[in-house]
């Protein structure tokens, strides 16, 4: 059986500001004492908010990115991709 292949798109690109979202964020969790990198991946995971601190208000900062447009950049950014 052969389909058609869904093709998945995001709109505008907001990766600078996602980027920096990410920053706040991973500096928060650092400064608790946390792992940022397992805490950060728990959350994209799961969209789970307590797996984000409220120190410094990371966790109302992180909930305002969409979390399919945070995955894409993050996979265009580990493939070196900016298109």
């Amino acid at each position: 059986m052969q389909g058609k292949t869904v093709t998945f798109s995001i709109g505008q690109d907001h990766s600078a500001q996602m980027k920096n979202t990410l920053k706040v964020v991973f500096d928060a969790l650092t400064e608790k004492g946390y792992n940022p990198i397992n805490q950060i991946v728990g959350y994209i995971l799961s969209e789970d908010p307590t797996y984000i601190t409220t120190h410094n208000n990371a966790r109302s900062i992180i909930r305002k990115l969409d979390r399919d447009e945070l995955l894409q950049e993050l996979v265009r950014s580990y493939l070196g991709d900016t298109n």
